[in-house]
């Protein structure tokens, strides 16, 4: 019931954990806004989940994208009351001294750059609502070095403490901003990552990974007052209580 008639703009919908995310809130009652590079994909998605799904091509490292994305949500589905910042990319993995500049800078665009652009475009509106959640998905890499990850941790770190920093400037007004860390989630990312076969991430095998409605279901249920005491913080999903928690273990 949290989300009932609440708009959600999700970004990173056209797979993976994006792709529950949109699944799980439409099927809790939300209106969801799908934003992907991959228009196809989320129009695919949007179509199956109904009407109260739109779906929005979108670069998340292009501001003038994310605005476009928030004026179009707003205009079909009503103000944005929850903001899931779920696009991110690993690709290439490569060690820092043979990096590519460009491609390891695309990894900061996207995974920071971009959280930062979500936030920047929802947060006014909800500061004068004086309502609203924004979930950061973020990782264990954000707080420990991987081999062959330097960009990929850099920007997960960065996301991290901008979280908080969200957090700091806007609890007073009413918002809620938290981090999710789930694990390794069987997705598309993983399969880039086993292939690299530079660190121990991709030696897991792919039992080892949770499904993507794991972190999907964790965020709605952050979005609910059981959320309400983790605000500022971020939540790992490798912890069994809130596994438990969430219902997602007995």
């Amino acid at each position: 019931m949290a989300v009932h008639g609440k708009t959600v703009m999700i970004t990173g919908a056209s797979r993976g954990i994006g792709e529950a995310c949109a699944e799980v809130f439409a099927s809790a009652g939300a209106r969801v806004a799908l934003l992907a590079r991959s228009a196809k994909a989320v129009r695919d998605i949007a179509a199956r989940i109904g009407k109260n799904a739109i779906a929005i091509p979108c670069d998340v490292a292009d501001y003038s994208d994310i605005e476009a994305a928030v004026r179009e949500t707003e205009g079909s589905l009503g103000p944005v009351d929850i903001l899931i910042n779920n696009a991110g990319i690993v690709e290439p993995v490569s060690h820092l001294a043979t990096s590519d500049p460009a491609a390891w800078g695309k990894v900061i665009d996207v995974n920071l750059k971009g959280v930062y652009y979500g936030m920047r475009a929802v947060m006014p509106g909800m500061i004068a609502r004086g309502s609203g959640t924004i979930i950061t998905v973020s990782s264990g890499a954000a707080h420990g070095p991987v081999e062959g990850w330097s960009h990929y941790c850099a920007s997960k770190a960065g996301a991290a403490m901008l979280t908080r920093c969200a957090d700091k400037e806007a609890r007073a007004a009413g918002l809620r901003i938290m981090g999710l860390s789930p694990g390794t989630v069987a997705t598309q990312m993983q399969k880039e990552i086993k292939t690299s076969g530079i660190n121990p991430v991709s030696k897991l095998a792919w039992s080892d990974h949770i499904p993507p409605d794991w972190p999907a279901r964790a965020m709605l249920w952050m979005c609910g007052p059981d959320g309400n005491g983790y605000i500022g913080e971020e939540i790992s999903l490798r912890d069994e209580g809130i596994r438990r928690a969430v219902g997602l273990i007995a």
